[in-house]
């Protein structure tokens, strides 16, 4: 990449670092802010649901205001938002401040997949696209792992606040950096009249009818197969195959780490090929099957911690085809609010998974969470088929208009 498209991905980049961050701050610290709190543990899952619900309300409306206002001046807000969320913890964490805090947080959330990927369908070479967007996942991916680790060690050694700090600190920090080293906003193409306005037209109004639709679809069963995995897995295999706990927590590992890596390999493949819906059906489908044996077949622990590997690795590999599928379905300046209205899905998977796969717990139907993370893999599977369908489709009517 040439410096200035390395040092957009870079800062882009680290204020996807620091959404993950935030996103994982509450539930990183959920062993102890019961006690610190006086709450319980119903009340936390109160407060993550406002964060999803207020993100998944938000998300769409401020993709249209990065598309008007542009995504660096709103992904600065995002970044200052945020941190004054975690900021008003360390004054007062209580319940109610957690509440508010929630809620600007889930506003802030709702900024970062919009501005993001505009900035990055704007701003990076169409042959670099693919690694681009691999990048910027990965750099997700590692601040939901740095979350954890960093944000129970200061609760524990030091104070809650010393925890909420640093996830104010890191977010002011990058904020900072673009501040003083963002590179100009990149500016969306503008949108010719006569004939290429009219195949602009036709691709939106395709765009409207098919593929936003089924994209929001493809990304809330994405949500719901890999979140059954990320946060129920471990309860599921102890409860339903008799798995030790050890030997759960290490698979989910393997499982999170392999989707990282995933991750940089998906965005080399995306960049190889047109076929970004063919890429992402496979590896979808062969990590279903992975699960799916998981479930049928006795497996000693190594094995089992090597299959959810492997599994995690394949999920990785779909992210960046499946950001490809969203800006490929994106006529050119209206980035902001694809990505917006198709990023609801995530938040609503937060929302209802985590209610559907506590039932089946509850239901002593452990085993289910991993019938239904399968399930979901091969429903996203049809769905990612429709979408590179009417992707051509919509190509295909694009181009015989201006012709």
């Amino acid at each position: 990449m040439t410096a200035p498209q390395s040092g957009l991905l870079g800062q882009v980049s680290a204020a996807h670092l620091v959404s993950h961050f935030h996103i994982m701050t509450v539930p990183a610290l959920l062993p102890l802010l019961p006690t610190i709190m006086n709450v319980s543990f119903v009340d936390l899952g109160i407060a993550l649901t406002v964060f999803n619900i207020v993100t998944a309300v938000v998300q769409a409306p401020l993709g249209y205001a990065v598309d008007r206002f542009g995504a660096m001046r709103l992904l600065k807000i995002g970044l200052a938002l945020g941190s004054i969320s975690f900021a008003l913890l360390i004054l007062q964490p209580t319940f109610w401040v957690l509440i508010i805090a929630m809620v600007l947080a889930g506003v802030a959330n709702g900024v970062y997949h919009p501005c993001d990927y505009a900035l990055l369908s704007r701003g990076i070479a169409p042959d670099r696209m693919g690694r681009a967007f691999s990048i910027h996942t990965f750099a997700g991916f590692l601040g939901s792992a740095l979350a954890p680790l960093i944000l129970m060690w200061l609760a524990i050694d030091l104070d809650i606040r010393a925890a909420f700090i640093v996830s104010a600190g890191l977010g002011l920090l990058v904020l900072l950096l673009l501040v003083i080293r963002a590179p100009p906003a990149a500016k969306a193409p503008p949108i010719r009249t006569h004939t290429n306005g009219k195949a602009t037209r036709s691709r939106l109004r395709m765009s409207a009818l098919g593929a936003i639709p089924l994209l929001t679809l493809f990304f809330l069963l994405l949500n719901l197969s890999t979140g059954a995995i990320e946060k129920f897995s471990v309860a599921a295999l102890v409860a339903g195959i008799d798995v030790p706990l050890p030997a759960a927590n290490l698979a989910l590992t393997a499982f999170l780490f392999a989707s990282a890596f995933g991750v940089l390999v998906g965005g080399v493949l995306a960049d190889r090929t047109e076929r970004h819906g063919i890429v992402g059906a496979t590896v979808f489908a062969l990590a279903a099957i992975l699960i799916v044996s998981v479930t049928l077949i006795p497996m000693a622990d190594i094995a089992l911690i090597a299959t959810l590997g492997s599994a995690g690795f394949l999920t990785g590999c779909i992210a960046p085809s499946r950001d490809m599928l969203v800006r490929a379905a994106a006529p050119a300046g209206t980035e902001g609010r694809v990505f917006g209205i198709v990023s609801t899905g995530f938040n609503l998977g937060g929302v209802i998974g985590p209610l559907l796969f506590g039932y089946l717990m509850d239901s002593g139907a452990a085993i289910g969470v991993l019938w239904a993370s399968a399930g979901f893999m091969m429903a996203t599977t049809v769905i990612v088929l429709l979408q590179e369908r009417l992707i051509r489709l919509s190509k295909k009517c694009a181009n015989t208009v201006t012709t």
